[in-house]
């Protein structure tokens, strides 16, 4: 696997700004970066983005791979963020952008800012294998709970963001928070892209909402289990149950409910 070039073009997470509270006082008062970000292939306009700007080269990545935009990491051969113009330049090593009839049907999703999946939103389902060897225990989704309560985020600082978080057992291999969960996502996927990282042994976790759009692209990761302290939608329920992928919600503390793929889960 050949590595793109990239930048390293992170902005600043939070911004502090003066706020009254109830009693007529000034709060000084920190709050989440929202920035537009407009993403192009070989100077072909893609799609914008609102971004805290974490990752904004990973969330790039990620992106184009979760859409099935680009088949391998080795078809990229850099990527440049420029926040003065706010856009995110990708250029591939054939040089020829996106083939048109991948991008002319579009689906806005239920995703906080309003995702889009580019395509058949069940384009490929079918021929999604998650490993079936792997299991879950009780005790590591406790422990895996407990440790995203202890993360130092941005949502304690400032709310008005959704996290997502890679795990290997209970402990925290990436998490990214931004304004809208499929952003966290997919900037988690380009990280996986660029470590090279295999997500069949991995457990994902969203502060979100198990949507279809969550359970294809955790799918599509490779990844068997998905956790979140939120709820599901039915399409995401019943896209989960026929990718045999074990999902959890409701999940804080020692609460959770198990919703799907009950065979990989022990107590």
């Amino acid at each position: 696997m050949t590595r793109p070039l990239l930048t390293q073009a992170s902005r600043p997470l939070t911004f502090e700004i003066a706020a009254v509270n109830e009693n007529g006082e000034p709060v000084p008062t920190a709050i989440a970066g929202e920035h537009p970000l407009t993403l192009y292939v070989d100077k072909q306009e893609i799609v914008t983005l609102m971004t805290l700007g974490a990752a904004p080269e990973a969330l790039a990545i990620g992106y184009l791979r979760n859409q099935r935009l680009l088949a391998s990491l080795d078809e990229i051969a850099a990527v440049q963020v420029d926040w003065e113009v706010d856009a995110v330049s990708v250029t591939t090593r054939r040089g020829t952008g996106i083939a048109p009839g991948r991008t002319e049907r579009r689906t806005v999703t239920t995703g906080c800012g309003q995702g889009t999946v580019f395509g058949d939103l069940m384009a490929e389902i079918d021929d999604i294998r998650l490993p079936a060897a792997a299991t879950l225990s009780q005790a590591t989704l406790y422990g895996l709970l407990d440790a995203v309560r202890l993360h130092e985020s941005i949502y304690k600082q400032a709310g008005a963001v959704h996290g997502c978080a890679l795990a290997k057992g209970s402990e925290i291999l990436m998490f990214v928070e931004d304004v809208g969960r499929h952003n966290a996502v997919d900037a988690i996927a380009g990280r996986m892209w660029l470590d090279g990282l295999d997500g069949g042994d991995k457990i994902f976790y969203t502060t979100g909402r198990l949507t279809s759009e969550m359970v294809i692209k955790t799918a599509q990761m490779g990844i068997p289990f998905l956790v979140s302290r939120s709820g599901l939608t039915q399409m995401g329920w019943e896209i989960a149950r026929k990718l045999g992928m074990t999902m959890i919600g409701r999940a804080q503390g020692k609460h959770y409910l198990l919703f799907t793929g009950e065979e990989r889960f022990t107590r």
